[in-house]
């Protein structure tokens, strides 16, 4: 069946309910995990700064987003491994997060993709998006969506 999942997690509550359930369906299918954490490039900065300004906000923002992703990744790698499964965490910065869970699949040879969603309904999709429902349509891979 499945044989490495990915797993996007952002930190946030849904997160929670992506690892555990994506660590009891690896433990179920004898399965290892790629935790991926998708961080949003910074926003442009204002015209009319300083360049050393703008260049030293961009890298405390690269710093501080690779402190977050490390930081949700080692949580998760700490349960995957307590619950005896192979896990590895990567990520990246974008601002197509959409985009970077397909291509992280693909990279990492996963062969099926675990997301949570806050299954908001139209509405809420329209106001705030939904990273599940568009990598489904972009992504040639099963998709498993936790409600």
């Amino acid at each position: 069946m499945y044989q490495h999942l990915l797993v996007p997690v952002d930190g946030g509550e849904l997160s929670e309910r992506a690892m555990a359930e994506s660590i009891a369906l690896a433990r179920k299918l004898d399965a290892s995990i790629t935790g991926f954490v998708a961080e949003p490039d910074p926003v442009l900065p204002a015209v009319g700064r300083h360049p050393a300004v703008v260049l030293r906000e961009h890298e405390q923002a690269e710093a501080a987003a690779a402190s977050h992703a490390r930081q949700i990744l080692d949580v998760f790698r700490a349960r995957a491994q307590a619950a005896g499964v192979p896990f590895s965490g990567h990520y990246a910065r974008t601002t197509h997060i959409d985009d970077a869970i397909v291509q992280a699949a693909g990279e990492h040879g996963c062969d099926l993709i675990v997301m949570a969603t806050h299954g908001r309904g139209a509405l809420g999709e329209l106001l705030f998006g939904s990273h599940t429902k568009a990598v489904l349509g972009r992504c040639k891979l099963p998709l498993l969506v936790l409600h």
